[in-house]
């Protein structure tokens, strides 16, 4: 089945709500929505019910941070007036559609996805022998069928994940896909646009079946999409008649992948709360500065005088963010021949995370000031999302027979 429909690029992303947010969420996520929802129809959504895969013990958790989540987007850039933000749970659609993808889902496909066993050794402190965890993979991919989204930004070790997604799609289009009388209904369908662009449709089908033109098929792609007097069920049909296939009701997501996270924590690891070596996005000034003056440095500089090589010190990593050329040459040169002292080396630093941090805390006051205006926000956004939701659940109810009367 061919998998260059040209529909409007949609990406969805989204987050779970387990614990405050901070820099290393800024700076391998959230500045990464601000840019996409400039150039796609983003879909940006709390994970609740991800979250309760792993921390179904304590619910409080998700409860105490699911609003608190949401301003901090909001407060970074995340704009309801370009992207749909909404929470997970509040689209129901969501949870059917991971009911009626489990019955044609093997279960190998859910055990063979790397990040399963990886996250029951990485939690062994929590009880993860449950369907839910078993089944997190698949809602996931219900996630992204359900908005028909054709990008998923992440990161190299979620590409399983989705290329389960994409199997997922293949094979519930195999199944489900195919009608009786598909050809007829799909030769109706073309006839619904007239007579012209029906024969121009027929035309470059036959030339991308019968020559293999790519370009063809590119431009019977583009048509369809500038036809407003056919259904949404029959723009699929065509689609599928292209190539002779069937109908595609679930289109198979890209892999939109995004550039590794690089803000390391206060100790020179991947910045996690797990580490305790975090700054939050909203903490005080005086307690940022505490914790960057406080940072282990290159060991080899037991005293003042002593020279150090800054690719041994975790601060070196905040100035390859932080810090133009200018200065990063002046602490290299002071760090190698002693010239300046640590706290020295750490005051651009500082100085260069409030810079960034302090409009962050304004404009995140705003909305803590006004939470019914961020309620109402989220409402907007979840009335959308369950708008789309809802058209793709009856398509694919009536593909399972399941719209009778």
């Amino acid at each position: 089945m061919a998998n260059v429909i040209a529909r409007p690029r949609r990406v969805l992303s989204g987050m779970r709500p387990t614990g405050k947010l901070h820099l290393g969420h800024y700076h391998g996520v959230l500045k990464n929505w601000v840019r996409l929802q400039s150039e796609y129809e983003c879909f940006f959504f709390v994970a609740d019910w991800h979250a309760l895969t792993t921390h179904y013990e304590d619910p409080g958790v998700i409860a105490e941070n699911v609003w608190e989540m949401v301003i901090d987007w909001l407060a970074c850039g995340v704009n309801p007036n370009l992207a749909h933000l909404f929470i997970q749970s509040r689209v129901p659609e969501h949870a059917e559609l991971h009911l009626l993808l489990s019955m044609v889902t093997p279960l190998g496909w859910l055990e063979r996805v790397p990040t399963f066993k990886d996250q029951q050794l990485q939690l062994r402190d929590r009880d993860l022998a449950t369907y839910g965890f078993l089944g997190y993979p698949l809602l996931q991919s219900a996630d992204v069928l359900i908005y028909k989204a054709t990008d998923v930004p992440v990161g190299e070790d979620q590409v399983a994940h989705l290329e389960l997604t994409r199997e997922v799609a293949r094979r519930f289009n195999h199944i489900y896909g195919v009608e009786p009388d598909f050809a007829e209904k799909a030769e109706e369908a073309a006839r619904k646009m007239g007579k012209k662009n029906a024969r121009l449709y027929f035309d470059l089908r036959r030339r991308y079946q019968e020559r293999g033109e790519r370009e063809a098929l590119e431009v019977a792609h583009a048509l369809l999409e500038e036809q407003a007097n056919i259904t949404m069920a029959d723009r699929e049909r065509l689609f599928g008649y292209l190539d002779g296939s069937s109908r595609e009701i679930l289109p198979e997501p890209e892999v939109l992948l995004t550039p590794a996270a690089k803000m390391p924590g206060l100790d020179g690891r991947k910045m996690s709360k797990s580490y305790s070596n975090t700054i939050g996005l909203r903490e005080p000034p005086e307690e940022v500065e505490r914790k960057l003056r406080t940072m282990p440095t290159d060991p080899a500089r037991v005293r003042r005088i002593d020279p150090g090589n800054p690719e041994k010190c975790p601060v070196w990593e905040f100035h390859r963010i932080y810090s133009d050329d200018k200065t990063r040459e002046w602490v290299w040169q002071g760090c190698t021949t002693a010239g300046i002292g640590c706290l020295d080396c750490k005051r651009p630093i500082i100085d260069a995370v409030e810079a960034e941090l302090a409009p962050i805390r304004a404009h995140a006051l705003e909305y803590q000031e006004d939470p019914e205006r961020v309620r109402t926000l989220i409402a907007e956004g979840c009335e959308a999302a369950r708008d789309e939701a809802r058209e793709t659940l009856a398509e694919v109810r009536a593909a399972m027979g399941l719209d009778y009367r």
